[in-house]
């Protein structure tokens, strides 16, 4: 039985986690870094302690200062959210090693995920679809698979993720500098320079489906979140149901998803993400092996909580639902507002909070570990609050959002706010029919009309 939690995270998820544990009854500690001091999820954790300076690696990414944090506060449990160690497969091993429950999955299950190479081949083995692509470390071989395939294709990092690493092309000419470009972006950012080619879809849709995996082997799978709305590879907006999807779909979709998990026998939340062409053929891409930013979309729509779920099963509670409680109640959509100035090519905005009004009333709901005269801090992530919407109609939780994005108020530094109300005013995307791409192409269109 899970005694106390270790929360190794920080911002918004680690306030949810916390939100999360209090409603179990579960004594929960924090682990911060010294530029967190005066975060929420800090003030309202049972206890907190300090892991080192404001650098990740030296709190958040520093294994020994959090294993030792761990052991100081008497927890059993650490949840790692997302980021960070939430899939570093030696982290796990070392928690499993100091009889620390790990509430996320099995190494194996990372280990076999996270190298979006052999993910690809476990999934093709077992059925699954993939885009066609190679691995490869040589230039000229690289080429070779290049012209196989057909251009345009993806170059992306094996061991990444995130946007970095990652480049479309178009023709021959431009592949060798943009290979070059994307082995030392790999070699920087994950000091592992593969890189993966494969065919490049023209305007997909992101889709992807949330699983639960319990360990005696039940496997619930959710209703499908689009991802769609990106700006170079990272997510911005997220809805569920997809306007996209239609029951035949989103049944292959969850097949698929069930198949993938149960061949490596998966345990506790992940989510197996798709790209779907324009005639609704989906490929798999990738497994992100922990819970999403965006699981606060499943949660509106199914009404199951996620957080809740995951320290059962760490724990090895039986879950209080069954496959045919997971219904479409609602549709939901969430907008990551990040301290971000879109003017000025969407640059870092840290700074203190000056004013702070957030906006309520029915189907809206806010994850955020921001207050009125909080200091956001330069040296993490610019994400700094999830608004969600729901209702019982994709026209009413767009309204809803609507009206929420016009009143909140964040005075003292910029945010990506301006932007969301322009995709909410956009045709394309109040029909549905956007694509991934097409924030770029939006963002791209804005700038030609202001050099004119």
């Amino acid at each position: 039985m899970i005694r106390k939690v270790f929360v190794a995270n920080r911002g918004e998820i680690a306030l949810r986690i916390i939100r999360a544990c209090k409603e179990m009854k579960i004594p929960v500690v924090i682990g911060y870094s010294e530029a967190d001091k005066f975060s929420l999820p800090v003030l309202l954790a049972d206890e907190r302690i300090c892991l080192g300076s404001a650098n990740p690696k030296d709190s958040y990414l520093n294994i020994p200062s959090i294993i030792s944090a761990i052991e100081i506060k008497g927890a059993d449990a650490v949840h790692p959210g997302y980021g960070f160690l939430s899939e570093n497969i030696q982290f796990v091993e070392i928690c499993n090693a100091a009889r620390i429950t790990f509430i996320g999955p099995s190494a194996d299950n990372i280990r076999k995920m996270g190298d979006k190479s052999l993910a690809k081949k476990i999934a093709k083995n077992f059925g699954v679809p993939v885009i066609p692509g190679y691995e490869e470390h040589n230039l000229k071989k690289a080429l070779y698979h290049a012209k196989k395939i057909g251009f345009p294709v993806m170059i992306k990092a094996s061991a990444g993720g995130g946007g970095r690493g990652m480049r479309k092309v178009y023709t021959k000419d431009e592949f060798e500098k943009m290979w070059n470009t994307c082995q030392q972006e790999a070699k920087i950012s994950f000091g592992e320079d593969t890189l993966y080619i494969e065919k490049f879809i023209e305007r997909p849709r992101h889709i992807e489906i949330q699983v639960l995996c319990d360990n005696k082997g039940n496997i619930y799978v959710f209703p499908e979140r689009d991802c769609s709305i990106q700006r170079r590879h990272q997510k911005l907006i997220e809805e569920s149901p997809s306007p996209f999807v239609d029951k035949f779909l989103r049944k292959k979709l969850q097949k698929y998803a069930k198949k993938l998990v149960k061949a490596i026998k998966y345990r506790n939340a992940g989510t197996v993400e798709f790209l779907v062409d324009q005639n609704k053929k989906p490929y798999f891409i990738e497994m992100n092996t922990r819970i999403q930013v965006e699981h606060p979309i499943t949660e509106c729509v199914t009404g199951i909580d996620l957080v809740k779920s995951q320290i059962k099963i760490a724990d090895n509670l039986k879950l209080d639902f069954k496959q045919k409680d997971i219904k479409i109640n609602y549709h939901s959509i969430e907008c990551r507002i990040n301290a971000e100035d879109p003017e000025n090519n969407f640059m870092p905005s840290p700074g203190r909070i000056k004013k702070l009004i957030l906006p309520a009333g029915p189907g809206i709901r806010i994850d955020t570990h921001i207050y009125e005269g909080y200091s956001v801090p330069q040296f993490y992530d610019s994400l700094i609050m999830k608004l969600i919407s729901y209702g019982r109609t994709r026209e009413e939780a767009i309204e809803r959002m609507i009206r929420a994005l016009d009143e909140i108020i964040i005075d003292g530094i910029k945010t990506t706010i301006p932007f969301y109300k322009k995709i909410f005013s956009n045709p394309l995307f109040l029909s549905g029919r956007y694509y991934v791409g097409f924030a770029d192409k939006l963002l791209s269109e804005e700038t030609q009309k202001e050099a004119v």
